[in-house]
């Protein structure tokens, strides 16, 4: 039975605009998977490491057959088609994807936390999250939109 996932996208080294354009054509072309909605692109100051260039960040709502860890495996191929490497922490990065929210499932494995451990905090993936999913809720926290009530969103702005 297919499922609803949703997978942020980020990037701040190179053509971020076009790598993540990229990025949503392969989420597209994934094996049972296809591409559902995609959100506007934000620019969004870094997060955590903050001495680097801002970042491009969207979301993908993505139908998918695939099980939450053969997802997550898509995802890691798709950054390493793109020139990911993993060096440093919430460091500069070609591509990041992230999955979000799998269906309504909360997942805790090695490797594997969804929902994303950190969304409720993250207004540049709560912003485009609720581009393509304006009733999303994350399991287990409530409704997106009191997530990021209570976050601060200032130097983010749409530029695609």
């Amino acid at each position: 039975m297919p499922v609803r996932a949703l997978v942020g996208l980020g990037g701040n080294v190179g053509d971020s605009l076009g790598v993540l354009r990229k990025a949503l054509r392969d989420l597209d072309a994934l094996g049972q998977t296809r591409l559902l909605h995609a959100s506007r692109m934000y620019r969004t100051p870094a997060w955590g490491v903050t001495r680097q260039a801002d970042f491009i960040n969207a979301v993908a709502m993505l139908e998918t057959t695939l099980d939450p860890r053969a997802l997550l495996d898509g995802l890691l191929g798709i950054e390493r088609l793109n020139g990911r490497e993993r060096r440093e922490r919430w460091g500069p990065r070609i591509l990041d994807l992230d999955l979000l929210l799998y269906g309504d499932s909360i997942i805790d494995e090695p490797g594997l936390h969804v929902p994303h451990p950190h969304l409720h905090e993250r207004a540049f993936a709560l912003l485009p999250l609720l581009d393509v999913d304006p009733q999303a809720l994350i399991p287990g926290r409530g409704r997106v939109q009191d997530a990021l009530a209570v976050l601060a969103y200032e130097g983010i702005e749409v530029v695609g």
